[in-house]
This record gives structure tokens, C-alpha cells and sequence, in this order.
């Protein structure tokens, strides 16, 4: 059966590579970026490949909290139904500031995430799924930072972002329970050759096909369905823990309180319920 996926950040790495392989395997993709040209090129990607899937693209900046409540809109607009959604999108470098007061890396990496994932809850229902690209790098979250009001390094905030990723896919997770789509959090590998991983450490990384293969199997094969609220990790190849402050249910509600307030402050989006 064909399923509709949209993934976040596919115009190049892993991201697009999973959508390459969707597209063959005959799904209808939903491809997104940032910048219209290289969108544009990355949608003639799946197209010129044998298979029976279909594909069309969005443009947003992930940065923007605006552009991320445009983007869900223009999804809810042409779609009555998501089956997918794979937060892929992410950033480590540079340290910029957005225009919503927020460092770049929470911005991307955590609230736009957990903005376009409730915005399009409707979409997903009962029986969809929420992929959360996460990181074998986490580290303990300084609730100032995740708000705006600190500066920190760009590994600091980059693990830092990736485990309020993972913590409030979990808490989410929880408190959907049946009534919501399977949330799992998954690092899809460790240092592959993604443009992230490149300029970052200046390396070539590891076969992004290993990243783009386990994202495929979590948006379609029936464990992940059944495994809402875990973690996988694909270093070991199997569901196991994330650091432990993403279990922590304390600091998790702070988290979600912290992201809520932000999104409350800008005014120009509605809290998500």
C-alpha cells in the first residue's frame, strides 16, 4: 500500500536518500527545504528513478517558527491524510541567532519538530507515524538556552537540542498513548557522510545509505508501529535507551514548558494544543 511520507531537510544526505528509496519502493514523498533550487533539483532526483511512487516539494525555513506553521498549512492544505512525517531536518553549525530570538540549532532541531508534529497530529491520527531523527550525541539541557537567553558552544547546543528531541518525542509519546501516532526517536547512525557531518568535522562520514535505510524501516515496518515512545539506535542496531534525562519525566515537562513559553511569546502562531 502506498504511503505518504513527508521528510524534513531532503534535499541533500541522508534525508534525500530516504526519499530516493521511498520513491522506489512506490510511495508518495513529500519533499522539503529551505532553498527553492536545490529543492527543485532534489525533486528530479526520485523522479528520474524506476519505481511507482510519486513526489512533490515545499519550501520553508525551519529556522522561521512562521515558516514552519506555513509549511504544515500547505500539507494540511493538499493532504486529507499523512502516513509518515520524518523530522529530518537539523543543523550543528554556525551559532546563529534566529529572528525569533532562538539559537539556530533548538530552533531547527527541537521546536520546529515539535511545532510541525502537533500541527499535523490531525493528518496522522491513530495509525500514522513520527519519525525523530535524534543523535548518539546528547547532553543534559540548559532550559535558558533552549529558550533564547544563553549561548552556548555549537557541539554543546547541537547535543543539547538532540536530546530535548528525544525527550519530548517520549513524552509525547506517552501522553497520546492510542490516540495519536507512534513517536520514536531514532539516531540513524553515528558520524555518516552527511553536508552536516562534513562541514562540521571536515570528514567524509560514513555511507549515508545506513541512516537512509533505517529511517525507511522505522516509517514502514510493523516493529516501529508497535514501539511508540522508545529510541533506536542504529550504533547498536537495536531500541535502547537515550540519555537518561529523556526518561526523566520532570525534566522532560520542563522542556515541553520551556518550548510552549517560546512559542507562546511569538504571537504570530497559536500554541499547539
Amino acid at each position: 500500500m502506498q504511503k505518504t511520507v513527508l521528510i524534513t531537510g531532503s534535499t541533500d544526505g541522508i534525508g534525500l536518500e530516504t526519499a530516493k528509496m521511498l520513491f522506489a519502493m512506490g510511495h508518495h514523498v513529500l519533499l522539503h527545504g529551505r532553498n527553492p533550487a536545490k529543492l527543485e533539483e532534489a525533486e528530479k532526483m526520485p523522479s528520474a528513478l524506476p519505481g511507482g511512487g510519486r513526489v512533490e516539494s515545499y519550501v520553508a525555513d525551519l529556522a522561521l517558527m512562521a515558516d514552519v506553521e506555513a509549511l504544515a498549512t500547505a500539507v494540511a492544505e493538499k493532504h486529507t491524510k499523512l502516513d509518515v512525517l520524518i523530522n529530518n531536518a537539523g543543523v550543528y553549525a554556525p551559532g546563529s541567532i534566529t529572528q525569533d530570538g532562538l539559537d539556530v540549532r533548538f530552533a531547527v532541531n527541537t521546536i520546529a519538530p515539535y511545532v510541525l508534529t502537533h500541527r499535523l497530529l490531525p493528518l496522522l491520527g491513530t495509525t500514522g507515524r513520527v519519525i525523530n531523527v535524534s543523535s548518539a550525541a546528547q547532553s543534559p539541557v540548559d532550559p535558558k538556552a533552549l529558550a533564547g537567553q544563553g549561548r552556548l558552544s555549537d557541539g554543546a547546543a547541537y547535543s543539547q537540542s538532540k536530546l530535548a528531541l528525544t525527550s519530548w518525542s517520549h513524552s509525547l509519546a506517552l501522553s497520546l498513548k492510542d490516540d495519536g501516532p507512534a513517536i520514536i526517536a531514532v539516531n540513524p547512525g553515528s558520524m555518516l557522510g552527511s553536508k552536516m557531518v562534513k562541514e562540521a568535522f571536515g570528514v567524509a562520514g560514513g555511507d549515508i545509505a545506513i541512516g537512509a535505510d533505517i529511517l525507511c524501516s522505522a516509517a514502514l515496518d510493523d516493529e516501529f508501529g508497535t514501539s511508540s515512545g522508545q529510541y533506536f539506535d542504529n550504533d547498536l542496531g537495536r531500541f535502547a535507551s537515550p540519555h537518561p534525562d529523556a526518561l526523566d519525566p520532570e525534566k522532560s515537562e520542563e522542556i515541553v514548558r520551556v518550548i510552549e513559553t517560546v512559542l507562546a511569546q511569538a504571537t504570530y502562531i497559536d500554541q499547539p494544543k
